[in-house]
């Protein structure tokens, strides 16, 4: 609420804008889940593949298993950036979003956030972890194991 809890007119076209910008955040955020969902599903069906496959990539010269890693690797990269994309959309939506609520009577996300963020129960080990820092972490995790699935090739 605005300190003073004094009611703002509000210009039924802002108000529009502000709806407009709140929905465009949400399909933004959908979007980011999608993408999520294939990306993971790609990665493990490539792992469960590799796994599956292993007695025979075994058998081939190392660059094969060089190549299979290399395109782990680079769908674990563009994940990664695609994630990193979404984050910086919805950083700058949102600062569009909190930019409109100054002008409004009640500052929905603008308040949520620092609710979140200044929770005095909550310590070190049970803070707010915001998706993005562990979503961001898993397509790293999935390089990793390609890189480890390569090198336990190599010590065959």
């Amino acid at each position: 609420m605005n300190p003073d809890n004094t009611q703002r007119d509000v210009a039924p076209a802002v108000l529009d804008l502000y709806k407009l910008a709140v929905e465009m955040a949400d399909r933004l955020s959908a979007r980011r889940g999608s993408a999520n969902a294939f990306f993971l599903t790609v990665q493990t069906t490539f792992i469960a593949v590799l796994a599956v496959t292993a007695p025979n990539l075994a058998r081939s010269p190392w660059g094969v298993g060089l190549v299979v890693m290399l395109a782990g690797i680079a769908l674990s990269a563009t994940w990664w950036l695609q994630l990193r994309s979404y984050r910086d959309l919805n950083a700058v939506k949102f600062k569009v979003i909190n930019k409109i609520e100054e002008n409004l009577p009640v500052k929905v996300f603008s308040d949520e956030w620092e609710h979140l963020k200044r929770d005095p129960v909550r310590t070190w080990r049970n803070r707010y972890a915001e998706l993005g820092m562990s979503e961001r972490a898993i397509p790293w995790v999935f390089a990793a194991l390609h890189t480890l699935m390569f090198v336990g090739r190599l010590w065959q």
